[in-house]
């Protein structure tokens, strides 16, 4: 790798950081949240309203993006669509917090949570394949999942920080409703400032030209809708990736199973777990990523593998040892996840821009991503009278559902798996296009 391009990786590597440094501060507050499902159980809300809130996260992510995929689809500088976009997005938990310092009636509190909770969601939907394409955009060949890694240490570092927080604030002041304005509130200016953040990023130019696009707003997603359908490879990888909604389904919902069975204290649910969380993603970050250990289709398999341990454990150890380990080991497959994703939608896409393969995508996960905190949390209140045991029978139809994914997923054929090395993978070409099989990260 020659200097500039050294200097490049590493530029746009902290910027980034940068970015999610201060977007993970204020991450514990609203997505992946164990304060939130008990921020919400404290003042009112149910377990089928609890599991609308991964719902409508699910379907903000997957129904808005197909908007901006069409709207930014000419564009090949994607910086200022990124920052502005993430700019937006911080609004509605920012008015948020301060609606709370002013409320007067707490009965309105869940009904303009649940309102501002959809713009966010809508905001991120917009701003996600944008952001997701930049991403790999911004780092050169085959140091994508080394960049992302870095990125997302550096978030989790940052939802580690915010976690401590979290346990003192409620420790001291429990659920007030001061304390959650305040909250929400820096939550919402912290995700405002770090957004300028991408202004230090410099972006690449692409390796080919932007593929044609015209046509209507329907005609370009059906377009993509069927060229995506085509590819089995790629909807094979989606198959075998809904353990992640079972994830995000069970951080939804164990906080409450730990707090309201087993004795555990709210500042330890809502702040302890979490912290667990984030340095199970680190853990994944540093070795799966900056590490580089296992094979991209090992690092894929193992989500799956730890996620039906997690739910053993819940099942058959509900104690504070049983759920700090469970945080540890839903925080790894959070990481993995997370640093794999993009780069193998990409990889799948073997498009010089796959903005639209990352707006399209959720769409097609979009009933299962939805549907199943849904469908979860109604259970739970259709078996409320078994107590701990309704928690249990779902965790058990959740690990069934996740062998289903595991085997779905070893059919998966991933290319060789970006390397930590400079320049073009080996035997790469830019007009390789076999179903995304051979096509580079």
């Amino acid at each position: 790798m020659d200097q500039n391009s050294d200097q490049l990786f590493r530029r746009n590597a902290t910027a980034v950081a940068l970015v999610e440094f201060f977007w993970g501060l204020g991450f514990p507050v609203i997505i992946e949240s164990t304060f939130l499902q008990i921020f919400l159980k404290n003042f009112g809300a149910g377990d089928f309203l609890i599991g609308l809130v991964p719902a409508i996260l699910m379907t903000g992510i997957s129904l808005f993006p197909l908007f901006s995929s069409y709207l930014t689809r000419n564009h090949e500088r994607k910086r200022p669509l990124v920052l502005w976009l993430h700019v937006v997005s911080s609004v509605a938990i920012l008015a948020f917090g301060a609606f709370l310092f002013f409320v007067r009636d707490r009965t309105l509190i869940l009904s303009v949570f649940f309102i501002a909770y959809m713009i966010f969601s809508a905001c991120l939907g917009l701003t996600f394949p944008v952001w997701l394409n930049f991403l790999v955009k911004i780092f050169p060949p085959g140091r994508s999942i080394q960049g992302l890694a870095i990125m997302y240490t550096a978030q989790n570092i940052a939802k580690i920080i915010a976690s401590l927080f979290i346990i003192k604030v409620v420790e001291a002041y429990a659920f007030s409703l001061a304390s959650a304005a305040w909250i929400f509130l820096v939550a919402g200016l912290l995700f405002l400032s770090g957004s300028f953040c991408f202004l230090l990023n410099r972006e690449l130019p692409a390796a080919e030209p932007l593929l044609p696009s015209g046509g209507s707003f329907l005609q370009h997603t059906w377009s993509g809708v069927t060229e995506i359908v085509r590819n089995k490879n790629l909807l094979k990888y989606l198959a075998g990736d809904l353990d992640t909604y079972i994830v995000l389904t069970i951080i939804g919902f164990y906080a409450n199973y730990a707090t309201q069975y087993f004795g555990i204290p709210d500042h330890n649910a809502a702040g302890l777990f979490a912290c667990l969380i984030y340095v199970g993603a680190i853990l994944a970050n540093v070795t799966l990523g900056t590490l580089n250990l296992l094979s991209f289709k090992q690092k894929f398999l193992s989500t799956k593998i730890v996620t039906l341990i997690v739910l053993i454990v819940l099942i058959a150890a509900p104690s504070l040892p049983g759920f700090l380990l469970a945080s540890l080991l839903m925080g790894f497959c959070r990481g993995t996840r997370s640093i794999i994703y993009s780069p193998a939608v990409k990889m799948f896409s073997d498009r010089p821009d796959a903005t639209s393969y990352f707006a399209i995508v959720p769409l097609l996960t979009l009933v299962f991503g939805s549907g199943y905190p849904l469908f979860f949390g109604h259970m739970l209140e259709r078996l409320d009278s078994l107590g701990a045991g309704a928690y249990q029978i779902m965790f058990g139809a959740s690990a069934l559902c996740v062998a289903a994914f595991l085997v779905v997923g070893l059919f998966v054929e991933f290319s060789p798996a970006p390397t930590l090395q400079p320049g073009p993978l080996p035997g790469s070409s830019p007009h390789r296009r076999q179903n995304g099989r051979n096509a580079p990260s």
